[in-house]
């Protein structure tokens, strides 16, 4: 199968509230801003994306969920909105990258219609200023 780079997600890590129950499972939610960019996108996180982190109390579990929505401009130049969902399991981790996900996309752009429903993988890596999030389309 082909995947086509849609779009880079520039993450800037914010404030983080944790939670230990007294079995040593664990919840980090991590809220965050940042910046999209890409061949088909431009924009920027708005305000409330979060990423909830749920660890098992033996390693035996790390899974996170990211929910976020973009404003920015689609390649046509028209302003528009972009909802990601990213889910994935940080320990199946994939060749040079932090973790691999199963984004879902929603948006209001004409041109980026394509993007509702389409197969979708997520890959985050490491930079110096946060997490940058590649997302990729099955051709």
């Amino acid at each position: 199968m082909k995947w086509e780079e849609v779009l880079t997600v520039h993450v800037e890590i914010g404030k983080t509230v944790n939670l230990r129950n007294i079995d040593g499972d664990s919840v980090v939610m991590i809220s965050f801003a940042g910046h999209a960019s890409g061949k088909y996108f431009e924009g920027s996180i708005l305000e409330g994306a979060v990423d909830t982190q749920v660890i098992g109390r033996c390693g035996d579990r790390h899974s996170l969920s990211a929910r976020y929505m973009l404003q920015g401009t689609d390649y046509t130049g028209q302003v528009c909105e972009i909802y990601i969902e990213n889910n994935g399991d940080m320990l199946q981790k994939p060749e040079n990258a932090l973790f691999r996900t199963s984004p879902r996309i929603i948006t209001n752009s004409q041109a980026l219609e394509h993007l509702n429903g389409a197969v979708l993988v997520g890959e985050g890596l490491q930079t110096d200023t946060g997490i940058d999030i590649k997302i990729y389309r099955a051709l």
